[in-house]
């Protein structure tokens, strides 16, 4: 059976670096063949709305929308549930594909026997 990735990115436009890591990394597992579960969580929440990747900019990096784009189409994207609270984003503001979900459902995927959980 083949591994799961599940990525929890805390990090948006205030660590830029560890931010393109993470979705980079998603995009090549979803790219791979590699089921792919990527958690927005912290400064990353803003990213699940609509226009916010195209105003992230790092100089030698893929563009965050391709990245965005990729893991939506083959993976999964979810919300933090209090990181969505805490910015007042709903269910009806976020990106088609995006599901909003809590710290039970993160704790259910990454412990699962055939996951590795990473963070960033």
């Amino acid at each position: 059976m083949a591994k799961k990735l599940v990525i929890k990115v805390t990090a948006g436009a205030d660590a830029p670096e560890r931010c393109s890591q993470a979705f980079t990394v998603a995009a090549v597992a979803v790219a791979s063949g590699v089921d792919v579960s990527l958690w927005l969580t912290g400064e990353s929440a803003w990213f699940a709305l609509p226009g916010r990747a195209a105003e992230f900019e790092l100089p030698h990096a893929a563009p965050l929308p391709d990245l965005l784009d990729s893991i939506l189409a083959g993976g999964r994207l979810t919300l933090c549930t209090q990181c969505a609270a805490r910015r007042d984003i709903s269910e009806k503001d976020v990106l088609d594909g995006v599901r909003i979900a809590g710290a039970q459902v993160f704790v259910q995927e990454a412990l699962a026997d055939d996951a590795q959980a990473l963070v960033y």
